[in-house]
Order: structure tokens, then C-alpha cells, then sequence
């Protein structure tokens, strides 16, 4: 590589990074959607839950008439 010689790149060499870089974009964002809708799904149950836990509470107070 004396004397000033240029390398080339083949435009395939940029083709391929680029849909790499691309690549590893789409599956960061769609794992941050996932762990949204993941999060999303566990509130709701944990809500359920909590409501079904308040209804038993409810129905053993009456039970016993306090």
C-alpha cells in the first residue's frame, strides 16, 4: 500500500452494513414493544387480582358481620 494506491470498497460492502445496522435498530425497537405489552399484561392481571383480593375481604367482613 505504498505510493498513494486508493482502495476501493465494493458498494455490496455498504449494502451489507447498512442492513445490519438496520437489523440490530428493528430488534432493539420491537424488544422495547415487547417488554411494553409484557408490563402492560402484568399490570392488568395484578389489577385482578388486587380486585379479587378486595372482593374476598369484603365477603369474609360481611361473613362476620363487622
Amino acid at each position: 500500500m505504498a505510493g498513494g494506491e486508493n482502495m476501493t470498497v465494493p458498494i455490496w460492502v455498504f449494502a451489507v452494513a447498512f442492513g445490519i445496522i438496520i437489523s440490530a435498530y428493528m430488534a432493539i425497537k420491537s424488544g422495547k414493544e415487547e417488554r411494553k405489552q409484557e408490563m402492560d399484561i402484568i399490570e392488568r392481571e395484578g389489577e385482578v387480582y388486587m380486585d379479587r383480593l378486595e372482593k374476598e375481604k369484603e365477603k369474609r367482613q360481611g361473613s362476620l358481620g363487622v
